[in-house]
């Protein structure tokens, strides 16, 4: 599959008080056309940043992207300027932020939202932006859209506003669209009914995702492909088949193993992973995990293990993965 998006060897850091927050280490990792891939860790994992550094939304200062290429259709857009991400940003590129609450403009109606993006990258006039508009709020189960062109995002409910930002992000048909969480804060049935429209946008314009999510149940109902994050780091990545059915390193293994499940009985309790995430700060020298790994060695603490790998499409960053390793476990 032709890659639309390739990150290479993507480091971004934070200029704090204390010291430069190594946010994001070494991240790898490509996007092919028509192609969901999820991005998953706990918080702090640097996710965000990652998806936010694609975008160039981070302010620098204080960020510093110190090394490494985010090649988009071939371009490296860390070598672009201002003004040329701003042509890129909602026309090749779109984003489906956190909350929607607060990333709608409150002041502005949700039509004109939509529209201004038309507007501005598609060169469309005020009538036939407004009719692209309501036919985009249609097309993301907004009902009686011609009344809710008109409407403040406050008169929205939370699954519309949600809704109303797959909308503007979309307008322009981009090739990459990038969900940040777009289900948190949201019920059960209202986030099925935004993955549903998700998908349903993706088969219609053959757009690419990537979504960040806590989430590995809309993981498993709608990727392809799976990057597990940890401290800034990759440290697995698979199908979502070999992933859910075959994990290898630890934190996706405890991931997994803290999801409830239907055949779980009542009572049982969740297994939760021990331990806080290092400080990125002084991240570790070694593997990132390794205080709070059960199967922990020495050289975990000291060395950073290089990545297994187990098929074209999965590989693992674990000591515990190394053929020495292993030898020392048969004996």
């Amino acid at each position: 599959m032709e890659p639309i998006l390739q990150i290479k060897d993507l480091h971004v850091s934070f200029q704090v008080k204390g010291g430069e927050v190594k946010a994001v280490r070494g991240m790898n990792f490509e996007v092919g056309k028509g192609e969901t891939v999820a991005i998953v860790g706990e918080s702090g994992s640097g996710k965000s940043v990652t998806a936010q550094t694609i975008m160039r939304l981070i302010p620098s200062p204080p960020s510093i992207i110190k090394q490494g290429e985010i090649l988009f259709q071939g371009q490296n857009l860390l070598q672009k300027s201002d003004k040329q991400m701003e042509a890129i940003r909602g026309k090749d590129i779109g984003m489906i932020f956190q909350d929607p609450m607060t990333s709608l403009n409150p002041t502005i109606k949700v039509g004109k939202q939509i529209t201004e993006v038309l507007i501005k990258h598609q060169k469309m006039s005020a009538a036939e932006a407004k009719k692209e508009a309501i036919e985009m709020l249609k097309l993301v189960g907004i009902k009686n859209a011609e009344a809710r062109f008109n409407q403040y995002p406050h008169e929205f409910s939370g699954g519309m506003r949600q809704r109303a930002m797959i909308a503007i992000a979309l307008a322009c048909r981009p090739s990459l669209l990038i969900a940040d969480e777009p289900t948190t804060a949201l019920d059960v049935t209202i986030q099925a009914q935004i993955m549903d429209v998700m998908k349903e946008m993706q088969e219609r314009l053959g757009t690419s995702i990537i979504l960040i999510t806590h989430d590995l149940g809309v993981v498993a109902g709608m990727c392809d492909r799976v990057i597990v994050m940890y401290a800034g780091e990759v440290v697995e990545t698979g199908t979502k088949w070999e992933i859910f059915k075959n994990p290898q390193h630890p934190y996706t293994k405890g991931l997994l193993r803290s999801m409830p499940r239907l055949d779980q009985k009542k009572g049982e309790p969740l297994i939760p992973i021990i331990g806080t995430p290092p400080d990125l700060i002084k991240p570790p020298i070694g593997c990132p995990f390794a205080a709070r790994c059960e199967h922990a060695m020495k050289i975990c603490e000291r060395i950073d293990p290089g990545a297994t790998v187990f098929s074209d499409t999965h590989m693992a960053r674990c000591w515990d993965l190394h053929p020495m390793a292993k030898e020392g476990q048969s004996s």
